[in-house]
């Protein structure tokens, strides 16, 4: 099969890579339907973080081709997302519902493991890993949509999860990527009263209105953290999302914005794979399984 190849930084290309098959009953092998570049892929492009040469990515959607015979929960035919983490669902971590810290955790796109980028991906722990889809003949504009479930959806989803967003709440949003607009999104659909996405980018500005941000401020370092208290009356915020991965916007978030509440970061740091954190007494990073089940289920009540 065709696939991504990484061969150092500023050399990708498109290679050949074996047919993936099954190799344990509690595999399944994913035909790629839709695939991402993720910010962290690009990182590595660059020369400025870490990453085996082989296969990457891993953000995807596709079909069940072959199901192992212990398999259950999904079947052949299926449409699934795949989390950015394969996991158990049975260890201590993934019990507790941290399924991107599982104790077995398995990374597409590394260790020369198949990656979504490509044409196939072997997935192990399928049954505990991929998240079926709902009906069928999806809509290429359903499909896009379900893709950003594969990670940064749910990343800007668990952001306000974990910083306790809810109804009334004033938010701010460190990040005007992918996962911070999907946190203005996670933002407003937990009841958020007030958001304050902070960014310089005018076509993500209008992005960040248009998916629910009340206030946009240019901002960055210490004169955003002056900003947004100018713009609370000095009070700061209720939560702040950290949502671009820099260590000044990790600080800012965490000391600054919401100095005496409650703070998430649900990304890693660009330098390694170590992740940023929440100051929060909650969870560092659920894997997307768990938020992904949560986003299809609502998909499939509101059918």
């Amino acid at each position: 099969m065709r696939a991504a190849l990484y061969n150092g930084p500023h050399a990708i290309e498109i290679g050949e890579r074996p047919d993936p098959v099954i190799q344990e009953p509690t595999d399944a092998v994913v035909r790629v339907v839709l695939s991402c570049v993720c910010g962290s892929d690009l990182w590595y492009w660059r020369g400025e973080s870490p990453h085996d040469e082989g296969p990457i990515g891993h953000e995807f959607i596709g079909v069940v081709d072959e199901a192992g015979s212990a398999v259950r929960g999904v079947k052949l035919g299926d449409m699934v997302v795949a989390p950015f983490v394969f996991c158990d669902g049975t260890c201590p971590n993934c019990e507790a519902g941290v399924t991107s810290q599982c104790v077995h955790a398995y990374i597409p796109g590394s260790g020369g493991r198949d990656g979504g980028q490509g044409e196939a991906v072997r997935v192990p722990m399928a049954s505990s890993s991929l998240v079926p889809v709902p009906g069928s003949g999806h809509s290429d504009e359903i499909l896009r949509s379900l893709l950003t479930l594969a990670d940064v959806m749910c990343t800007g989803h668990h952001a306000a999860v974990s910083a306790g967003v809810g109804a009334g709440s004033v938010v701010a949003v460190v990040g005007d990527g992918a996962v911070g607009l999907c946190a203005v999104i996670a933002a407003k659909r937990l009841g958020a009263e007030r958001i304050i996405a902070l960014s310089r980018n005018p076509k993500r500005q209008a992005l960040a209105r248009e998916f629910g941000a009340t206030d946009i401020l240019p901002e960055r370092g210490d004169a955003a953290a002056e900003a947004v208290k100018e713009a609370t009356g000095g009070i700061g915020v209720d939560a702040a999302l950290e949502c671009s991965t820099a260590t000044s916007g990790c600080e800012v978030a965490s000391r600054r914005l919401a100095p005496t509440f409650r703070s998430c970061s649900p990304a890693f740091s660009r330098g390694g794979s170590t992740p940023v954190g929440c100051s929060t007494s909650k969870p560092t990073s659920t894997g997307s399984s768990q938020h992904t089940r949560r986003w299809t289920s609502v998909a499939r009540s509101s059918r």
